[in-house]
């Protein structure tokens, strides 16, 4: 077993339950984490027998590209893909940050959602 790890990747869109939101957009920061069996992929050294990593920041890429009012919604849609698109991961987590909010006063740098799923 292990894990593959996608870290700090920025990419700037348009999500949030305001109208500005939608149409000035944010910078985002997200970690993706899949849990899968490297062992195979150890000893081959061939990219087929692991989960690439390329692919899984397309994922990321394409699924923040699509609006959505709520983080919750878009990080599904990520985890939904994995999944469906890497058979072989057991695991994974997904956090997305969107820095500097909307929240008014007080000045919050980020606000963060983190979902994970385990699949049976």
């Amino acid at each position: 077993m292990g894990k593959i790890k996608l870290k700090n990747v920025k990419i700037y869109s348009n999500h949030g339950c305001l109208d500005e939101e939608g149409l000035i957009g944010s910078e985002y920061v997200l970690q993706l984490e899949v849990s899968t069996d490297l062992n195979k992929s150890s000893v081959s050294d061939n990219l087929e027998d692991t989960v690439d990593y390329v692919a899984l920041n397309l994922i990321i890429k394409e699924e923040m590209l699509k609006r959505s009012k709520l983080l919750e919604t878009v990080a599904k849609r990520i985890l939904d893909r994995v999944f469906c698109e890497h058979l072989s991961v057991n695991k994974a987590k997904v956090e997305i940050s969107k820095i500097n909010p909307p929240i008014g006063a007080g000045g919050v740098g980020a606000v963060s959602i983190i979902v994970k799923r385990k699949e049976i």
